[in-house]
């Protein structure tokens, strides 16, 4: 079989406001409410509350605004990470070819099991049963010959929908709609389009490969020409490893006292360290991303001399890059911080191999002593002092690395 099916046979599934959906199924007084999941930051709106103008990241006191009878509650991750891992069960046993994307979204490759398992829309059929009987929760598929298109179509059948999208049609399903589905394109690409009158995908597939290179740089032009083709050669990978490991807490909006930012980067530093090494992953390039009050982004990144999976070494850089941004967060303030880790390695580097800034040796087996202790007596087992008493922001549960 070629890299591209031949039939509409891989499957996107997504839940739909999963946190939301979450809530509402564990607390029946939230069914058919206007519901946000968060704390100063909305983390995720239920369908009643979109209409309603909510959406994430929106500040909680705009979402109130939105819809003054919201409802907002606390979020509650180890529900989400349950719900997840009752859904992937699920989509584990539909197929072996299993991508995830996150914890409420997946690719499924399901073209071997025509002889046993019947046709993919009567595969995905019961597996949106499936996870409605066994787990409570609503789940949009999209059924279509590539990977993007099949997460095209989830997206135009939410919430609760199935759609199909077959060999002959693809064109004529995909044309008409508007350039913000096409995967990639963000508020700046789509306001780029716009101004020069391309509104649909239809649009951008009668430019050439070379007016989009022109226009928004070669990579994004022939990745976009592609996609609005629907030419998608990307297979179901299964057992895929992540490109980089990370984390982000949101902070709400709201003046923050300097030491706070630190010592919240720093219990990141914790958890994305901490996961590297249960992983057996090292990394080289620590990056540092901010979202200020006005929601725009910022990404500063430091490359070290060796891969380090160490807590210290970690800390040493991230903390560096988030004093030198210390004046623009005084001045934009601040509602989201994230560090991740990349230019991963499989290769578990010898306690002497791991150099720390300035050629300092890692002092000790600390980590794995710290490790074994959160392990054995839980993840709040052990705390830094600089976070006692403190808010740690959202940390949003993710797969496993």
């Amino acid at each position: 079989m070629s890299r591209t099916a031949a039939t509409a046979s891989i499957l996107h599934a997504d839940l739909d406001s999963f946190y939301a959906s979450v809530e509402q199924r564990d607390d029946p007084r939230l069914r058919g409410r206007p519901v946000a999941v968060g704390g100063g930051v909305v983390l995720a709106a239920s369908y009643e509350a979109k209409r309603r103008g909510v959406s994430a990241p929106m500040p909680e006191h705009l979402a109130r605004r939105c819809c003054r009878d919201l409802v907002v509650v606390p979020p509650r991750f180890d529900a989400y990470t349950e719900a997840s891992r009752q859904v992937f069960d699920v989509f584990h046993d539909t197929t072996p070819l299993v991508e995830g994307l996150s914890i409420d979204e997946a690719f499924l490759d399901v073209s071997g099991l025509l002889r046993i398992a019947g046709e993919p829309v009567e595969i995905a059929q019961r597996l949106r049963a499936r996870v409605a009987s066994q787990v409570g929760l609503a789940i949009t598929v999209g059924v279509a010959r590539t990977k993007f298109l099949a997460k095209v179509a989830s997206g135009v059948a939410k919430p609760d929908g199935l759609l199909v999208v077959e060999p002959d049609r693809e064109l004529e399903f995909l044309h008409p709609l508007p350039v913000g589905r096409l995967w990639g394109v963000g508020p700046v690409t789509e306001r780029r389009l716009h101004e020069r009158g391309i509104h649909t995908v239809g649009e951008v597939a009668a430019l050439a490969e070379s007016h989009l290179t022109a226009m928004l740089g070669r990579g994004s032009g022939r990745h976009l020409h592609a996609l609005a083709h629907n030419l998608d050669p990307r297979p179901v990978e299964v057992g895929k490893r992540r490109g980089s490991i990370g984390s982000q807490s949101a902070l709400g909006r709201g003046p923050k006292a300097f030491d706070t930012l630190e010592a919240l980067l720093l219990g990141i530093v914790d958890r994305v360290a901490r996961r590297m090494r249960r992983a057996d992953r090292v990394g080289r390039t620590v990056t540092v991303r901010f979202r200020y009050d006005d929601f725009s982004r910022a990404a500063r990144a430091r490359t070290l001399a060796f891969p380090t999976a160490s807590t210290t070494a970690l800390a040493d850089v991230a903390v560096s890059v988030l004093r030198a941004e210390r004046g623009t967060i005084e001045v934009r303030g601040l509602t989201l911080i994230g560090l991740s880790v990349g230019n991963l390695s499989s290769t578990v580097l010898e306690p002497e191999q791991m150099l720390l800034p300035f050629g300092r040796k890692d002092p000790s087996r600390l980590d794995d002593t710290v490790d074994a202790l959160k392990d054995r007596f839980g993840a709040g087992a052990i705390v830094r002092g600089s976070l006692l008493h403190r808010r740690a922001g959202f940390e949003v549960p993710k797969l496993p690395d």
